[in-house]
């Protein structure tokens, strides 16, 4: 399984000769949209900055919504969550994804907004090998937030997402803060994560990715 990250909470991720492409953003956030070809794209709300399909090439099979889906082999997972922490009064619905492929659970948080995921989040998440998670505060969950949600899944791989950018116009604040909130040390950022099951850690690191 390859990852790759372009910005935001858009990831490229080949696993099973597929690929995998989350949260396609606009160009007029100021980062270079994504543009390739891909088998399935994942969308975890309907914000520009998480819904440009139109940047994706191919006949992707389209998720946009909380419910099973098996996409040649690989097996998806869309759990209905809020944008905000006031039951989405504020920004609408979100929808975590877990992804099943190589006998590796990948968790998507979206724009988690929520205080903490529930019982019944939790229970439907299992357990995640690799979490991707906001970590930017003002749209979505803060570094402390992101951090307690560390915790509560205890995934094997870390992956900050939906942070600032220099060249992204979105407000955000840095990752620094989560990782001093989750006391990592600083990381020398990577182009890509290559992983396979048997290569994961035993206990829970943090990948810091280029965009």
């Amino acid at each position: 399984m390859v990852i790759n990250w372009y910005g935001q909470s858009c990831f490229k991720i080949i696993a099973n000769a597929l690929t995998i492409v989350t949260d396609p953003f606009a160009k007029n956030i100021g980062l270079r949209p994504p543009a390739f070809a891909a088998d399935i794209v994942c969308v975890s709300h309907q914000h520009e900055d998480h819904n440009n399909i139109s940047a994706i090439g191919g006949e992707p099979f389209i998720v946009d919504g909380p419910g099973e889906y098996e996409i040649k082999g690989i097996s998806i997972l869309g759990v209905e969550s809020f944008h905000d922490q006031k039951q989405g009064q504020e920004r609408g619905l979100n929808t975590i994804y877990l992804i099943e492929s190589e006998e590796i659970r990948l968790c998507h948080l979206g724009d988690f907004g929520q205080e903490k995921l529930s019982d019944e989040q939790l229970e439907a998440l299992g357990g995640v090998d690799i979490l991707f998670v906001p970590v930017g505060g003002k749209t979505t969950i803060d570094a402390s937030t992101a951090a307690a949600l560390v915790n509560q899944l205890e995934p094997k791989l870390v992956v900050p997402m939906h942070y600032k950018l220099p060249d992204l116009k979105v407000e955000l604040d840095s990752a620094d803060k989560f990782l001093k909130e989750l006391g990592a040390p600083s990381k020398e950022l990577v182009d890509k994560i290559t992983v396979k099951k048997k290569l994961l850690p035993e206990s829970t690191e943090v990948v810091m990715m280029k965009p």
